[in-house]
């Protein structure tokens, strides 16, 4: 059923679009000996021909899990309060990604850094084809800025890891046995005292097997927390599965970076100049406020294409 919604959606986008193509042959027929309103037609065929463009990219997204939610991890590199505040910068430039595309953005983990910034945090992203578009935004992404926070007004370089994954759904069978699993509760926590609880209802969860540790705080009920943290958790290692079983078939190894500090994805450079460069597809701006703002496109659909490309 699934797959059958998913073939249906495609043919009425075509068919959508033929009907619109259709429909503005006729109306341009119609208008033209009247400029003026043949100005409104071209208006709207340049409208018809960015749909166009959206639709082809989206056509990119045919992996089995492109359809999903996503799951998005930030976690700030060595370089404290510095790191903290880039994280906190790039949680706005996703949270604003989400809402310029009406996708529900819900937080399941804040850790606020001890001046500024953020420490770790952690939000589910709920869309069609999140995931798919997202998944660009996996790697290391790398700050080149004067510090607000340097009383000398240095440059500064700072990293940011962020991991994204596809939300599952819970009747994809992920064996997790609950012995590998450790669980600490301790008390929630936000800025401004926000969500502060009396009671240890915050929780984290650490996998040994895979090393991967979880948190969520986002509720007021510990027993809820852990429910999201292990959805979360299930997500993960299910995302590591498959990039596991994509290394064996050396699939899409060329086009992908391994996630560690000096090897990042993207940079974003405020001083001496501003400009943001993705070193994957070359694909670059100067418009780094626009990017900031969650204008993330220009970088996804490079993405997208460069991956076509290559295969």
């Amino acid at each position: 059923m699934r797959k059958m919604a998913g073939h249906k959606r495609w043919v009425e986008g075509f068919q959508n679009l033929e009907t619109e193509l259709n429909d503005l042959i006729e109306l341009g027929e119609l208008t033209e000996d009247s400029p003026e309103d043949f100005a409104d037609v071209r208006k709207s065929l340049d409208e018809f021909l960015a749909t166009i463009d959206k639709f082809e990219v989206a056509t990119y997204l045919s992996g089995e899990d492109d359809i999903r939610n996503a799951i998005l991890t930030i976690h700030p590199g060595a370089g404290g309060t510095e790191s903290q505040d880039w994280a906190d910068m790039l949680f706005r430039m996703f949270n604003r990604w989400a809402e310029k595309q009406n996708f529900t953005a819900n937080l399941i983990d804040y850790q606020a850094g001890d001046e500024a910034g953020l420490k770790s945090a952690t939000i589910t992203i709920r869309g069609e084809y999140a995931y798919g578009y997202l998944k660009s935004e996996s790697g290391v992404h790398r700050l080149v800025r004067i510090s607000p926070f340097d009383a000398n007004s240095r440059r500064h370089t700072s990293f940011v890891s962020v991991h994204v994954s596809p939300e599952i759904d819970d009747n994809i069978e992920i064996e997790i046995n609950e012995e590998d699993i450790r669980v600490d509760t301790y008390r929630a926590s936000g800025a401004g005292g926000q969500h502060v609880n009396k009671t240890s209802s915050a929780v984290r969860l650490t996998h040994a097997p895979s090393g991967i540790v979880v948190q969520c705080q986002s509720e007021r009920s510990q027993h809820k927390n852990r429910d999201s943290a292990m959805r979360v958790l299930r997500s993960r290692l299910y995302q590591q599965a498959r990039e596991e079983q994509q290394k064996e078939m050396q699939k899409y190894e060329q086009s992908k970076k391994k996630i560690e500090w000096g090897s990042q994805i993207r940079s974003y450079i405020f001083h001496p100049y501003t400009k943001v460069k993705d070193h994957r597809t070359e694909a670059q701006t100067s418009d780094i406020q626009r990017v900031m703002d969650g204008d993330l496109e220009l970088f996804i659909n490079a993405f997208l294409t460069h991956g076509q490309a290559e295969h």
